[in-house]
């Protein structure tokens, strides 16, 4: 007999930054959303994420436990996972040039 009994889901943040160019990008129809939101909710599921997003930790203290992964080409996702607090927030979304200069 399987328990009936869970964890509680993952709480979800998103910064101003990634509302914000959520929102461009949406707009702007120049990426399919539907790929990120995908993307998203295997994160949040804590699902392994396939290999083919190349998803990595990001080096350099600004970055402090933020990971980054490929969503088609060079559209980007970066996020982080406080363990502790069982919080996902998603940072940013967009191309290199656009999140590291």
């Amino acid at each position: 007999m399987s328990s009936k009994r869970s964890k509680l889901p993952r709480r979800v943040e998103y910064t101003k930054t990634f509302a914000k160019s959520w929102e461009r990008y949406n707009k702007a129809g120049r990426r399919d959303m539907n790929d990120m939101a995908e993307v998203m909710a295997i994160i949040f599921s804590g699902k392994e994420i396939p290999p083919e997003y190349s998803d990595h930790e990001l080096q350099g203290a600004e970055w402090g436990g933020s990971r980054e992964l490929h969503v088609g080409g060079d559209f980007l996702l970066v996020y982080r996972i406080d363990k502790q607090q069982n919080l996902l927030t998603f940072i940013n979304l967009g191309t290199h040039s656009e999140l590291f200069g």
